[in-house]
This record gives C-alpha cells, sequence and structure tokens, in this order.
C-alpha cells in the first residue's frame, strides 16, 4: 500500500532552504553591525539600545517603503543585487527628510520559490546600502508563498528606525518666503515610475533590456538598474554645521507634491527647470512616450532626488559644506506666496 502523505516541502515551502539562506546572509548582515546592536541575526528580535549620550532627548522616527516595479526590470535580468540598495534608500531618504540618523533597518523578502543564492544577492545589495546610509541590518523575514508569487517571482518590503535631537527635528515649521532650494542630483530613474517606464520603453517602443542605447551610454537595462542615491552621510554632516528648515525626498509624485509636503500652508515654490541638468533617460522617456513635462515632473525626479530648504544667509555656506562632502549641489529655485503650491518654470 502506497504512502499517500505530504510534507510542506512537497506543498512548496523548504525549510532547509530557508536554514541555507540565513547562513549565508550572516555575513552581509554583519558588515552592518553597529556598536549599539544587542542581537544577532536568527533571534526573535532585533535589540538597539540607544545612545542618550548623542541623543539626551531623542525622537525616534520610522519609516517603510518598495521598490515597486522596478523589481520586475531586475527579475528580467536576472540581476538582483542592486534593488537592495533601493529598498535602503527609499526608507532611510524619507526618514532623513527631518534630520534623523538612520539606526537600523529590517528586510521582508516573499518569494514563489525559496532559492538561497536568490536571496543572498537580494541581501547583498541590502547591506550595500545600509552601509551607505550608516545603518545595521538588524533582522528580517523571508516567506516562501507558492501559488501566490510565481516561481521566479519576489517582493520587498523595508522598515527604518532613526534618531533625532527633539530640539533638532525638521517640521518644516520655520520655512519663510525667499528661502532656497538646493537640489541634490539623482542617478536616474530611482525607484519610482517604472509602470510608466516599462508602458513607454519596453511595451510601446520595443526596447529590449540588453540593448545598447546610444543617448544613454549604455544598455537600457544598466539604466533602469542603477540603484536610488542614498543622501544620508553629506546631509547629517551638513545639519551639523548649518541650520537648515526643511527638506524632501522627491520620490512618487516628483518634485511638485513632495516639495509641497516640506512647506507650510499658505508657501509655494518656484522651480526653475532650467537648472537643473537634463538626464538623458528622462528625455528618452518624455520623447518615446510623447509625455507632456506637468506629467514627466509629477511622475519622475527628473534629474534631483532630495531637495534642502534653507535660509538665503546660510546658502553659500551649506554649498560649500555639501561640495566638500562630494555632492553637486544646484540652487534650483525659492519659496514664495503663492496659491498654485510648488510650479516647474
Amino acid at each position: 500500500m502506497s504512502n499517500d502523505g505530504l510534507d510542506y516541502k512537497q506543498a512548496g515551502v523548504d525549510i532547509d532552504a530557508a536554514n541555507r539562506s540565513v547562513e549565508l546572509i550572516r555575513k552581509w548582515t554583519e558588515q552592518t553591525r553597529r556598536p549599539e546592536v544587542l542581537s544577532g541575526i536568527g533571534s526573535f528580535g532585533g535589540f538597539f539600545a540607544l545612545d542618550t549620550s548623542r541623543y539626551p532627548n531623542p525622537v525616534l522616527v520610522s519609516g517603510t517603503d518598495g521598490v515597486g516595479t522596478k523589481l520586475k526590470i531586475a527579475q528580467m535580468l536576472d540581476i538582483h543585487n542592486t534593488v537592495g540598495i533601493d529598498l535602503v534608500a527609499m526608507c532611510v531618504n524619507d526618514i532623513l527628510v527631518h534630520g534623523a540618523e538612520p539606526l537600523f533597518f529590517l528586510d521582508y523578502i516573499a518569494v514563489g520559490k525559496l532559492k538561497p543564492h536568490l536571496v543572498e544577492q537580494l541581501v547583498q545589495g541590502i547591506s550595500q546600502g545600509c552601509l551607505q546610509a550608516g545603518c545595521s541590518l538588524i533582522g528580517g523575514e523571508t516567506a516562501e508563498m507558492p501559488g501566490f508569487y510565481a516561481e521566479d517571482e519576489y517582493d520587498l518590503a523595508g522598515f527604518t528606525v532613526g534618531v533625532a535631537e527633539r530640539s533638532r527635528l525638521l517640521t518644516g515649521e520655520n520655512v519663510a518666503e525667499g528661502d532656497v532650494l538646493i537640489g541634490l542630483p539623482s542617478s536616474g530613474v530611482h525607484s519610482n515610475g517604472y509602470s510608466l517606464v516599462r508602458k513607454v520603453l519596453l511595451e510601446r517602443a520595443g526596447y529590449k533590456l540588453d540593448q545598447y542605447i546610444g543617448e544613454l551610454g549604455k544598455t537600457l537595462g544598466e539604466e533602469l538598474l542603477t540603484p536610488t542615491r542614498i543622501y544620508v552621510k553629506p546631509v547629517l554632516k551638513l545639519l551639523e554645521n548649518i541650520e537648515i528648515k526643511a527638506m524632501a525626498h522627491i520620490t512618487g509624485g516628483g518634485i511638485v507634491e513632495n516639495l509641497q509636503r516640506s512647506l507650510p500652508s499658505g508657501l509655494g515654490a518656484q522651480v526653475d527647470a532650467a537648472a537643473i541638468p537634463d538626464l538623458p533617460v528622462f528625455d528618452l522617456i518624455a520623447q518615446t512616450g510623447k509625455v507632456e513635462k506637468k506629467e514627466m515632473y509629477r511622475t519622475f525626479n527628473m534629474g534631483i532626488g532630495f531637495i534642502i530648504i534653507a535660509s538665503p544667509h546660510y546658502l553659500d555656506n551649506a554649498l560649500k559644506c555639501l561640495r566638500d562632502e562630494g555632492e553637486k549641489p544646484i540652487v534650483i529655485g525659492r519659496v514664495c506666496q503663492q496659491d498654485e503650491g510648488v510650479v516647474i518654470k
């Protein structure tokens, strides 16, 4: 008589593969370890001892995000060691807006079939992002979900916690008419607008990801997988030396929507589009898809990934500080009183 009993592996979930994944990613998580971390990977929770000598009156600032359909590009190319950087960037840049130093990061990886070396590549990228941000990868979760995701599909989510001294939290309440907008360049599309990118470039124009594009100077896939920039270290150095009023991380919604979130009621801004250097990838999207300028600016970062708002009195010092940290800051506009909100001219 045959034995028709089933086990978890036959149902599609491989516990042994999960255990192998933990061993493979341990070296990457250890690279990010800060001295405040009290536990290692594999525990039920991560432990972090806050340094109150540096932050006597601390406020914890948290953020969570994903990478979106940029993951489709990684999966089509079978290149998985860069999207983890995007995952970290989307979270830590958000809490940086409030002046918070990222302390630790956790990830959630959901897969159709757990392949240990795939998980290792993903965590390798997350580790690199944490190193760029100066935070510790303190834990995470890997979920094998057969029947929910296809075998080669996965999704990522990230979670970060940072800290700021209460008296130095940036809320935007002190922003005033005449304050200057300092833009920090993006590395390209970052991690927003990929549904439109794929519709225009892959579906409508028929470009291939391994196709060399002269205007880009690289293949389309190389361009679209360029990781999101992480602005933590130069901006934290700026905050140590210069009085900054507010900041904005330019993600979905573009400059128009994200900058407005950092301004008090009754204030808007005028942004000089001519001051922002053209990135060929955005020209390619706009021209190929006949996408209007207004739609481009409300979908993509258009070359500016982070905006700093400061008094004109501190402008020269702020620019020097950022340049000393390797940034290429650009004055892109000013805060003003206007009913239209943020206007791109």
